[in-house]
């Protein structure tokens, strides 16, 4: 939710999403259609991304900027990728194929790059680099499966819920999640249950759900239409009987809607878990670990035999530093729902409040929002990514190891020579 959103329709396209302690939250606006996902409710419009959130973004963009360019006068390119986050991850993945292709095209039209070769795989292969927050790493992922890494260098993601975050439940259920210090509204819970993206979150990992006290016999548990609780199935119906162009059996669409919605995103999800790189030194994996994080939630059945989340603190732990590390995380995305299968446990590297200096909190403004939302400002994580993609290391850069690394195995981060945190 770091993207603005605006409607292009009007003559003077007006902003309808801003996540600025979101002031601008027109949910009638960017509530999308229960015929069509991809388009808005209410028409008509033309709502698409505007700016990346500038206090979350714009340091580590001019960080980066700085820091890989040899001099002013070389300036390596640094392109920010705004996108429209309620949408499918396919179409956002798309648009990212599609922007790669510019700005390769665009960085031959630089003296520099063209004097030093840039296209020529003998001398200079034409080749991005992919840094990624949050979601964008679930995009970045869904990329790399669909089409490799040919026109990609290297990959670092900050975050990233490669298998999932509760926190998507809590948005979908009562309207407020990590993100965001507002009380839940019932626009806000209607605009997220019409939301594909937001399924794209749902957690995989072992442990995230339990039901009626009991592991759940799958990780997919939350992908079927059945483990959902009425209201969010009443929501839906009631927007088709409202506003579908088909209002007969809404109830019977709302079951469909939603299935279908979970099926794209269990797909998707599968897809991830499935890719594999050559080399998986190439992709630097950053994870906040420290932070209180909601690590698993409970379903049980209500009096009348329908689904409920347990959504209170018992679900809510912090025990890095107390003897049982990996029930931690970033307080939005747990350490399990961080991970994904092509990166090996030694190769990840943790970062924790602990990090930040004690001069960095200009930033503070963010540190109400929590670890996850601050972690592109924190000095360590931009020098992290910027000795990862410049194949040495930048500045005092340090990193902890994953909380579950296997006695006995060696940390071997992606960055050669990474000093281990005390």
């Amino acid at each position: 939710m770091g993207t603005a959103l605006r409607d292009e329709y009007p003559v003077d396209p007006e902003t309808v999403w801003s996540p600025v302690k979101l002031l601008i939250s027109a949910y009638d606006r960017i509530t999308l259609h229960p015929s069509n996902p991809r388009y808005e409710l209410t028409g008509p419009a033309r709502v698409n991304a505007d700016q990346l959130f500038g206090i979350i973004y714009s340091e580590i963009i001019e960080e980066l900027r700085h820091n890989l360019s040899p001099q002013s006068n070389q300036p390596v390119p640094v392109y920010p990728f705004a996108y429209d986050w309620r949408q499918p991850l396919e179409n956002v993945q798309n648009a990212l194929a599609d922007f790669i292709d510019e700005v390769l095209e665009r960085t031959r039209l630089l003296q520099h790059y063209y004097d030093a070769g840039f296209g020529d795989e003998a001398r200079f292969p034409a080749r991005v680099n992919l840094v990624a927050h949050s979601m964008g790493g679930l995009v970045v992922a869904g990329y790399l499966q669909a089409r490799g890494m040919d026109k990609i260098y290297k990959v670092a993601t900050i975050a990233a819920p490669l298998r999932g975050s509760l926190e998507s439940i809590t948005k979908t259920a009562i309207g407020v999640g990590a993100l965001g210090n507002s009380p839940g509204s019932s626009r806000e819970r209607e605009a997220a249950r019409l939301t594909p993206s937001l399924y794209y979150l749902l957690p995989s990992f072992a442990g995230a759900v339990t039901l009626e006290g009991q592991p759940a016999p799958d990780a997919w548990a939350l992908f079927q239409v059945g483990q959902w609780q009425p209201g969010i199935l009443q929501t839906l119906a009631s927007f088709i009987g409202q506003h579908a162009l088909d209002k007969s059996n809404p109830n019977q669409q709302a079951r469909q809607l939603l299935q279908a919605m979970l099926d794209k995103a269990l797909a998707y999800r599968n897809g991830i878990e499935a890719l594999r790189l050559a080399d998986s030194k190439k992709w630097l994996s950053i994870v906040g670990v420290g932070a209180s994080t909601r690590v698993t939630m409970d379903i049980v059945k209500d009096d009348d035999g329908n689904p409920r989340f347990v959504l209170d603190d018992s679900g809510v732990q912090e025990h890095y530093s107390d003897g049982n590390p990996v029930e931690t995380g970033d307080n939005t995305v747990p350490y399990f729902g961080a991970r994904t299968s092509c990166i090996p446990t030694e190769q990840v590297v943790c970062v924790s409040p602990k990090d930040f200096s004690f001069w960095e909190f200009k930033d503070r403004l963010l540190e109400s929002q929590g670890l996850h939302i601050t972690l592109p400002n924190m000095n360590l994580v931009q020098r992290l990514v910027t000795s990862h993609l410049k194949d040495q290391i930048y500045g005092d850069v340090w990193g902890r190891p994953a909380p579950d690394l296997p006695a006995g195995v060696a940390w071997d981060p992606p960055i050669a020579g990474l000093k281990m945190a005390n």
